[in-house]
């Protein structure tokens, strides 16, 4: 399913209700950690109830089956009024974006640094606690440890870029560059997330020597991100 299908489907099972479909993230901007890169979809329509769901379920099922994540389908009213309660996911959505369909939805809206850096907390303590979990499910098995840091990329990433964004940094349209930056305001070695990002790109994979250096290197610097994060202190 292309892009153009899925619009096409989209506008088919909503009608007229259909506002906006928004393509954000780093495929917006031809910018990608993996090699295949995944769609993210912003849906805005008017309302949402069983039937037009319903009728939406095939295409939004189809996309999935295609290795993309769920349109993030909300109301027109929902968008206009919880940048407070996802401030990452909008502030990317505001940074990068591709308007596919409709006019664009962003007038008015904004995200306030304090409703970020409370998300970015919360977000950065739930990835540390779930690689370790991870860890702790993996064992002693390569593979499965080399498959927990390969699908950690593009959440850590995008924990990165709210990171740089709250403080006041536009993120740079490189990855790597992402993490060199972060890991110097935050005070953490990024050769691992480099590493992973590399993997992931297929321009280096990690051997089964390395996956537990790495990992740790991993744990390290989530950890140092979440120290740092606990005693930041938004100004102004």
């Amino acid at each position: 399913m292309t892009l153009d299908d899925l619009v096409s489907q989209l506008r088919a099972a909503f009608g007229p209700a259909l506002r906006s479909v928004v393509l954000y993230g780093s495929a917006a901007v031809g910018q990608t950690i993996a090699k295949k890169p995944d769609y993210n979809v912003l849906v805005i329509v008017d309302d949402l109830d069983v039937t037009r769901l319903t009728a939406a379920s095939a295409t939004a099922r189809a996309w999935s089956e295609a290795g993309n994540p769920a349109p993030l389908t909300m109301t027109t009213n929902e968008w206009r009024g919880s940048s407070d309660i996802f401030p990452m996911e909008y502030a990317d959505v505001l940074d990068r974006h591709k308007v596919l369909f409709g006019e664009p939805p962003f007038d008015g809206i904004r995200v306030d640094v304090h409703d970020l850096r409370l998300q970015l907390e919360q977000e950065a303590m739930g990835k540390l606690l779930r690689l370790r979990q991870g860890i702790l499910a993996a064992g002693n098995d390569d593979g499965r440890q080399r498959e927990l840091l390969e699908a950690s990329a593009s959440t850590i990433m995008a924990i990165f870029r709210a990171f740089l964004r709250l403080h006041g940094i536009k993120p740079p349209g490189d990855s790597p560059d992402v993490v060199r930056a972060v890991a110097e305001r935050a005070g953490f070695e990024p050769d691992a997330f480099l590493r992973v990002l590399s993997h992931n790109r297929r321009e280096r994979e990690i051997s089964k020597g390395e996956v537990v250096d790495v990992l740790a290197g991993y744990l390290a610097g989530m950890g140092q991100l979440v120290r740092y994060l606990d005693g930041y202190v938004v100004t102004g």
